[in-house]
Parts: C-alpha cells; sequence; structure tokens
C-alpha cells in the first residue's frame, strides 16, 4: 500500500536510530568524564532536591505534628480520667469532713448537756429536735421523747444556754414543746439585776416580754432575765434573755420589757425536759415545815 503512513517503519528506522545514538553518547560522557558528569549532576541535581525535598520535609513535619496530637490526646484522655477520679475523690472526702465535722459538733452538744445533768437539784432527760413547725398557727418543736419515757403536760424544755419552752402535747414516743415565742407559753421570770418578777410571755410577732414589772424598777437594756424557780416547771437561775427595750404600760401601773431569746431556736438540735426539780426527799411540804415542833429546852 505505497503512499499511506506506517508509525512502525518510521520508529524501526529514524527514532530508533537517534535515541540509540543519545544513548550512547551519554554513556561515553559518564564513562569518559566523571568530573564533567559530577558537576553536571551537582549542577542540575542541587535545585531539583531541593525542590523534591519540600514536599518531602512538609510531609515530615506533618506526620511529625500528626503524632505530637496524638500523644498529647492520648495523655489529654489520661489526665480527663485522672480529674474525674481526683473530682470524685475529693467529694467524697468533703462528705467526710462534713459528716466527722456534724458528728464533733453533736459530740460537744451532748458532752455540754451531759455536764448540766450532773446538777442534782434537777432530773432532766436528754430529747433530740426531730421536727419543727411548719404553719403560722403556734412555735414548736416536735422531739423524739414521750410518755413511754415519762415525759408529761407542763414539764419545762431548756438547754444548757437556756429556757427553750414548755411540753404542750405528749404521745407514746414523742411531744410536742412550745417555744417561749409562742403566745401560749408563760414562764415567771425575773431581773437577775434588780430582782423585779414579772411575767414573761411570748407574742403573736414572735418575740418575747415580760410584763408586770413594777413601775419604779430600775431595769434597763442588756439585763439578763432568768426563771424564779417558783412556779412553771424550771430550775431557778435559767437565762431566759435579755432585755433589749423597756416601755412603759398605756395605764403606767407596770413596765413591760423586750426579752432577746438566749436560745437560738433555728439551730435546736437537743434539749432537756425537766423531769423534776428535786427528788420528793430532798423538798420537805409546807405543812410539814409548819407542824414541825421547835427546839425543845434541854431539861435541867
Amino acid at each position: 500500500m505505497r503512499g499511506r503512513f506506517r508509525p512502525g517503519v518510521f520508529w524501526g528506522s529514524g527514532v530508533k536510530r537517534v535515541s540509540v545514538a543519545v544513548l550512547a553518547v551519554a554513556f561515553v560522557v559518564f564513562a569518559l568524564l566523571p568530573q564533567q558528569s559530577q558537576f553536571l549532576f551537582h549542577t542540575i541535581g542541587g535545585p531539583l532536591a531541593d525542590l523534591v525535598a519540600i514536599p518531602v520535609k512538609g510531609m515530615a513535619t506533618l506526620d511529625r505534628t500528626l503524632r505530637e496530637w496524638w500523644v498529647q490526646y492520648i495523655a489529654l484522655q489520661g489526665l480527663a480520667q485522672q480529674n474525674r477520679e481526683l473530682r470524685e475523690t475529693v467529694q467524697q472526702l468533703r462528705g467526710e469532713v462534713n459528716r466527722l465535722r456534724e458528728q464533733t459538733y453533736m459530740a460537744e452538744r451532748l458532752a455540754s448537756l451531759l455536764e448540766f445533768q450532773k446538777d442534782k437539784s434537777v432530773r432532766t432527760v436528754a430529747a433530740r429536735v426531730i421536727g419543727r413547725s411548719a404553719s403560722n398557727w403556734y412555735q414548736g418543736v416536735i422531739l423524739n421523747k414521750g410518755e413511754e419515757d415519762g415525759i408529761r403536760e407542763q414539764m419545762g424544755v431548756m438547754t444548757p444556754a437556756g429556757v427553750v419552752g414548755r411540753i404542750v402535747r405528749i404521745s407514746g414516743s414523742t411531744s410536742i414543746a412550745l417555744l417561749t415565742i409562742d403566745p401560749n407559753v408563760a414562764i415567771t421570770g425575773i431581773v437577775q439585776r434588780t430582782r423585779d418578777e414579772g411575767m414573761v410571755q411570748g407574742t403573736s410577732q414572735g418575740l418575747v416580754r415580760m410584763k408586770y414589772i413594777p413601775p419604779l424598777s430600775p431595769v434597763k437594756t442588756g439585763d439578763a432575765v432568768v426563771t424564779s424557780g417558783l412556779t412553771g416547771g424550771f430550775p431557778r437561775g435559767v437565762l431566759i434573755g435579755e432585755v433589749v427595750r423597756v416601755e412603759e404600760s398605756e395605764d403606767g401601773l407596770f413596765r413591760t420589757a423586750e426579752i432577746e431569746p438566749a436560745v437560738k431556736f433555728r439551730r435546736l438540735d437537743e434539749v432537756l425536759i425537766v423531769v423534776s426539780l428535786r427528788s420528793p426527799e430532798a423538798v420537805p411540804s409546807l405543812d410539814h415545815a409548819l407542824i414541825a415542833p421547835g427546839p425543845q429546852n434541854p431539861a435541867p
């Protein structure tokens, strides 16, 4: 087929001969001229190597950065787990500290109650506050001692700090005590400095007032008011509170003193119920004292 282009013939003739010639010349140059070939490689290879090194170095830097990030991530995961465990441990220790602190406070309060109970002139029963009044009808607390423990109505309730109130209702194992700030509680009190006696009673505003103080009494702010010990189921000299204000009655016949209670009722946890003031043997009756014979004159 004359006139058609045949690639095989072209490659087999011209291009093939040229390629062989170029390879032969390159071999002769590299074999016979080593210094010139090294210079040629150095001249051409240096920039080429730098060009090729750019992505290689970038890949190496990226790989190293990824490895460092991964190591840091693993380390952070471990630290996060340790932090969680430490936080849980801290919370447990705080709970334990709070529990031990509460036990310490309770032990101190109970030690104070036990010390007060050593007084032979008054017999008391320790009780714990298990509830508080949730209404505005009365101001009182619920105690964990009742009729089974020898508790009766109208018994006095107190702490080593002072007067708390009076038992008004009992059941088998519990009782309700009204606080001195309740209007239904009245206690005979005496101003410790002036020895003036009056009736201490709560008010509807949640305050404590001492009524029927003599008009010429020198009672003043800061005076302590204590129980008289004559009536009311309390021993003599138990602190009721401190006078914060003195007022004249409307008719001018008496003075009235507003009293700040000695007991912090919102912080009340344990109390003492006054079961009896003295043992029956230690208190002679008035009739017996009146009819007892006087000292007899010795026979001559």
